[in-house]
């Protein structure tokens, strides 16, 4: 009997890229359909709303891995 692997158990790392906890390396379990952000993503999305992060409340709605909203708080967001 063959034995299925269950690559749920498996960990992939996500870096915070900005802000006071950056190169800040998460741990992330490998499931399907979960993807985090890629990084040049973020990098995008902050450098627009930088103006607007500091002092903010952050809600990452559909939070797979939470990497945006870490990487907010990172930045200086209140929550």
């Amino acid at each position: 009997m063959k034995r299925e692997t269950n690559k749920q158990k498996t960990h992939t790392g996500v870096r915070i890229i900005g802000g006071s906890l950056k190169r800040s390396k998460l741990q992330v379990l490998e499931r399907d359909g979960l993807r985090p952000t890629p990084a040049r993503v973020r990098e995008t999305l902050f450098n627009w709303l930088m103006p607007a992060i500091s002092g903010a409340e952050i809600v990452d709605c559909f939070a797979g891995t939470g990497v945006l909203g870490l990487e907010a708080l990172s930045r200086g967001a209140s929550r």
